[in-house]
């Protein structure tokens, strides 16, 4: 019998503020995933600047794709498809990546697979967790998402829950701003609520309806830049520290329970985590806990493949390309697109 072909994908990633390139084989093996982060550059600004970005990325991708290729041992020729992220993000940034990605498909002769930024941070799950396969919730947090997904199958997604407002991420960033500690405002305030008192301040927790799975964090991010503005009108001590990890627990409160409660009602063994705020560690910490009390089995990609990345961006591509998905070179960014829409 014939041995099945190996499918190996070149993927693009320039959603927002990081330029990426990857060689991802069979979907979960990752041959190379190289990332060339604006971070320094941005936080001067206290946030990302969408042109900045796009004429960083401009500068940025043709080396990261060259040395992609260069890690993995492989030539443009020797990729089977090139999958890049259309959406969701900035569409500056999202139109260098996917010029980039045409004019090689155009060049090469290859398939061209535009991905969904999102279902790439969900598939990351995959590259290090050989054995998961579908059913199973996903958790996708993030600075501009907040969603609770079913996953039914490869490519089949069901969004049960998304933020009304600011997202996790996003509500991270404007607290940080408000008690001094600047952007990025995650990995900062995950850093100092480890310093912190988690019970210094009651925050209030966003439920919402009893039957929803949707999430709200501007009341809470509202919260706490009242309490702030009282210390201080009333000259009160502020410790951001204990802010910081107070905030934090009630963020990881409801993310938590909203998982674990949408998980029971559609009675999936699995729960995964997905997005640049699944790599907080109280978030990993409480979900983990949760999972092995109620009998989950958890899913949580690497630090690295919970950021922005190109690698996730292959694995889902990898799935598109099974599916049969093949993409013109008239398709554009969509700084707005919604999860299983094509």
């Amino acid at each position: 019998m014939e041995d099945k072909k190996d499918i190996f994908i070149l993927a693009i990633e320039s959603s927002c503020d990081e330029t990426a390139a990857a060689i991802v084989k069979n979907g979960r093996d990752v041959l190379s995933n190289v990332i060339s982060s604006q971070i320094d550059l941005h936080t001067l600004y206290g946030g990302v600047v969408p042109e900045i970005a796009s004429r960083k990325h401009i500068e940025a991708i043709d080396g990261v794709i060259t040395q992609a290729l260069q890690e993995a041992g492989l030539a443009l020729n020797d990729v089977d498809a090139i999958g890049v992220t259309y959406g969701p993000g900035l569409v500056g940034a999202l139109l260098v990546g996917l010029a980039e990605a045409k004019a090689l498909a155009f060049a090469a002769g290859k398939p061209l697979i535009g991905v969904h930024h999102i279902e790439g941070h969900i598939c990351a799950n995959y590259i290090e967790n050989k054995n998961l396969e579908p059913p199973y919730m996903a958790l996708v947090v993030s600075g501009g998402h907040s969603h609770l997904v079913y996953v039914s199958d490869y490519g089949k997604y069901e969004i049960l829950g998304r933020t009304r407002d600011d997202a996790a991420g996003e509500a991270y960033d404007k607290v940080a701003r408000a008690i001094g500690m600047g952007y990025p405002g995650g990995p900062k305030i995950d850093a100092a609520a480890k310093k912190g008192n988690p019970n210094a301040v009651r925050f209030p927790r966003v439920f919402l309806e009893e039957d929803s799975y949707d999430f709200s964090f501007s009341g809470l991010k509202s919260a706490v830049l009242n309490y702030v503005n009282k210390q201080k009108m009333m000259g009160e001590d502020i410790v951001p520290e204990d802010i910081a990890a107070s905030f934090q627990q009630s963020v990881v409160e409801v993310l938590v329970g909203k998982t674990i409660k949408a998980a029971k009602d559609r009675g999936v063994a699995k729960i995964a985590l997905a997005g640049g705020v699944a790599s907080n560690s109280t978030l990993r910490e409480k979900m983990k806990n949760a999972c092995e009390k109620e009998g989950f089995i958890l899913s949580i990609p690497s630090p690295i493949l919970c950021t922005d990345n190109a690698a996730m961006i292959g694995c889902a591509a990898y799935y598109e390309y099974l599916a049969g998905v093949r993409d013109g070179l008239d398709l554009n960014a969509n700084p707005s697109l919604r999860l299983g829409d094509r």
